[in-house]
This record gives C-alpha cells, sequence and structure tokens, in this order.
C-alpha cells in the first residue's frame, strides 16, 4: 500500500531510518521525473519546483560568502531580534544538550547571526556551511529550516531527505518565520536543528509557539514606546490649533486632536521635515519630536493631485506599493496579504466586492469579515486613492504592476483564476 505524505510523517517518528529512505526515494524520483513510491508534502514540493527554477545543484548544493564578523555585528545591532534573543533562549535552548539540537536565528534575508546550542550538533553544522554569516535562503541552499519559512511565511519542518541538497539529508530542522507586529513584516527566522535523530513531530509545534512568544514581547515593547510618546505628545497638543497627530517613527499613532483617531498613518519611506501629501490626510507638514513626529493636517482635507500607483511584487521576498504625485513620492512595504489584496483590485480596477476578495483569497465567500478588516488597514495608508461599494483604486489614479519572473509563485489561489497574472501591467 502507497504511503501518503502524512503518513511518512508519522513513520518518521516511528522509524527514522524508514522514514528517510522513503524520502530520498521521492525525492531521487522527482528529480529524475520518475513517479514516486508516495507525493512530497505540498509544501516541500513546492519548494523543490521553486528551487529547481532558481538553479541549486542538487547533488552539491552552492555557498556565498560568509559575512564578516563585523557586517555580523553591524547586523546583530540594526536588528529587532536583539531584543527577543532572551525569550527564544529560554524556549529553545533549556533542552538542547539533551535533545542534540542546535538553535539559529537568521535575518530577513537569511543571513544566520546567531547560533547556540550542543557543541557537538555545531561541529557538525559547520560541515554543512551552517555557519554564522552564512546565507540560507531557500534560492541559495535549497529547501531547508530557514530559508522556506521565509519564502511561504508559516512555520516549516524539513526533515532529511525534504531538503533539496543531498548533503543536508542527514539533518532534520524545524523554522518558524519572526514578524514585526507593528506592520507583518517579515524580520527574520528561528530555527531548531539537529540530526535525524533528533526529529520530534512536536518540535514545529515548539518552535512555532516560541516565535510567537517573540512576537508577543515585540508587540509589548512597541505599546510601551507609544506609552512614553504620548507623554511627549500631551504638551504639544494642547498648543496646537487644527488638526494634528503624533505618531512614532514607524507611523503609529501616539495621541490626535481635532480629528478622529487613527492606528497608523503611512509615511514616507524616507521621512524628513517639511510640507508632504499623505493620502490619509492630504496636504500636512511634518516636524520632529522625540521618537517620532508631529503632523499638522491643512485646514481641509485634500485627495491631492492624480496619482501614479506602481505596486512592486518582483522581489522574492519584499513587496511594496509606490505612490508618486504632484507633492512628491512615498513607498511602503507590504505584508503578504495587503499585496494580494492590492494586486486583486489592480487586475480589476472596476472593482471587487467583499465577498468577492474572499472568494478570491481564501476561496470562501463568507469570510467577509476577514476581509473588510484588512481592507479597512489598507485604506488607512491609500486614503483617497482607494474606493469601497465596490472597493477599487480611483479612476484617476494610474496603477502599474511589477510582476516576479515566476508570477505563478505569487499568491498560489489567486493565481489559479482565469486572467489574473497575466496581462495585470
Amino acid at each position: 500500500m502507497a504511503l501518503s505524505p502524512m503518513d511518512v510523517s508519522h513513520l518518521a517518528a516511528v522509524d527514522t531510518v524508514r522514514a528517510a529512505r522513503v524520502l530520498d526515494e521521492v525525492r531521487n524520483a522527482a528529480l529524475s521525473g520518475r513517479p514516486a513510491p508516495v507525493p512530497p508534502r505540498p509544501v516541500i514540493g513546492q519548494s523543490w519546483e521553486r528551487v529547481l527554477r532558481s538553479g541549486v545543484d542538487p547533488d552539491h548544493g552552492s555557498r556565498s560568502g560568509l559575512l564578516s564578523m563585523d557586517e555580523v555585528r553591524r547586523r546583530r545591532e540594526a536588528s529587532p531580534l536583539r531584543h527577543v534573543l532572551p525569550v527564544l533562549r529560554e524556549g529553545l535552548l533549556s533542552v538542547a544538550d539533551i535533545a542534540r539540537h542546535i538553535m539559529v536565528v537568521a535575518d530577513d534575508e537569511g543571513r544566520v547571526l546567531w547560533r547556540e546550542g550542543s557543541a557537538p550538533v555545531l561541529r557538525k553544522a559547520d560541515g554543512l556551511g551552517f555557519e554564522i554569516g552564512a546565507d540560507w535562503r531557500e534560492d541559495v541552499v535549497g529547501t531547508n529550516g530557514v530559508g522556506t519559512p521565509a519564502v511561504t511565511g508559516r512555520p516549516v519542518q524539513v526533515f532529511a531527505s525534504e531538503h533539496f541538497v543531498r548533503s543536508h539529508a542527514t539533518w532534520t530542522c524545524a523554522g518558524a518565520p519572526i514578524t514585526d507586529p507593528r506592520d507583518g513584516r517579515l524580520i527574520g527566522v528561528v530555527d531548531v536543528s539537529g540530526p535525524l535523530e533528533s526529529m520530534h513531530p512536536a518540535t514545529l509545534a515548539w518552535v512555532d509557539s516560541v516565535a510567537k512568544l517573540a512576537e508577543a514581547r515585540l508587540r509589548e515593547m512597541h505599546v510601551r514606546s507609544l506609552e512614553r510618546l504620548r507623554a511627549v505628545a500631551a504638551p504639544v497638543l494642547s498648543r496646537t490649533e487644527g488638526r494634528a497627530l503624533v505618531v512614532d517613527r514607524h507611523g503609529w499613532t501616539a495621541a490626535v486632536t481635532g480629528m478622529p483617531y487613527t492606528d497608523r498613518l503611512a509615511l514616507p519611506k524616507s521621512v524628513s521635515a517639511g510640507r508632504r501629501w499623505l493620502p490619509a490626510l492630504g496636504r500636512c507638514t511634518l516636524e520632529p519630536l522625540a521618537g517620532g513626529w508631529l503632523v499638522r493636517a491643512a485646514d481641509e482635507p485634500s485627495a491631492g493631485p492624480a496619482a501614479r500607483i506602481v505596486l512592486d511584487l518582483g522581489g522574492p521576498r519584499r513587496r511594496s506599493v509606490r505612490v508618486s504625485d504632484g507633492a512628491g513620492s512615498w513607498t511602503r512595504e507590504l505584508s503578504p496579504r495587503h499585496a494580494e489584496l492590492l494586486y486583486l483590485l489592480a487586475v480589476h480596477r472596476s472593482g471587487r466586492s467583499a465577498a468577492d476578495l474572499a472568494r478570491d483569497v481564501f476561496g470562501d465567500p463568507a469570510r467577509t469579515v476577514t476581509v473588510r478588516a484588512e481592507m479597512s488597514r489598507v485604506r488607512r495608508y491609500l486614503g483617497a486613492l482607494l474606493e469601497h461599494r465596490p472597493y477599487r483604486f480611483t479612476e484617476s489614479a494610474e496603477v502599474e504592476v511589477v510582476l516576479p519572473d515566476a508570477p505563478g509563485d505569487l499568491f498560489p489561489r489567486t493565481a489559479a483564476s482565469p486572467g489574473l497574472v497575466h496581462g495585470s501591467r
């Protein structure tokens, strides 16, 4: 009887050697084009397809140069991950020597910044090039517990020959992405790795839980920073007439006066003092404060001049929207969900209802509450450039979509809909 992908996962928990042998046959069959004894798990099969297109050598792999220690130190000091290392260490290293595993923390570009745990396993990792400063992106070293979660945006366990590169087949790893709770942007991946015999089916849930604890710690830190900024904002706004608000450097609101409260204001990518046009407010003036900005809105709201909107989906990890108008331009990085919603609206310029978007994104037209909540967040930074009932870009806006070389990888469910990927530029 043929095994299913789920059967192989269960088999790995009770018979590591046999499961590794089955997965080796699956990998060999997939690379040679022969029928496999069991299909790979969908997350692994999709990763293999991406890696094949990227040109990674399955037999020998490839290694990019290590970062210098000066560059590693610079990245560590600049990364928000440094604030949650105690959470990660407490949650993942307490049984490192017993479980024969190591903890690896990489940044959003897949570069290994921290690596701790069992000394014998660290030496084995050295032989795989799993070192401080190494590049473990999926399109560099193939399917793995650092690069694949960064691409998929969700936790992934990679066991034995589910790794694309043959030399990694003696290894097992489970990684989870860590995102910035302020904007959903990927800031890194935490991974637990070790030899095959250290594999356990509960490892992935364990790593994911600790990653979520780290995100909760970042969220607490952000709330405290807004409270400090709010204390600075109170006397400033008490002397300010008209519509104004104080936001932190990322646009999160600390206090407002003369206008409805909004959680976040979209700021230009490079913020500087002076007159600006922002979609949510129109004409306004930005003045620096300790830890943020005082934003004074014009007396009357303004939708601003006709805008050109570029939805850039061409990058492998970072997607953004750029708005240009008579007052300048600004760019905002997008979460995967917001990128997908804006892509759909760029394709359907006549508009989509909440039910339409729910069907496109989730395959379920009943999930309108989720869609409306996400679109409410999108409209906070695109403001008058987006209309609703139905949701659509304003007719005066010129919209361009920049697609990657393999647009089918963008949004698997969306891309499967006829006519959505091609001809959307």
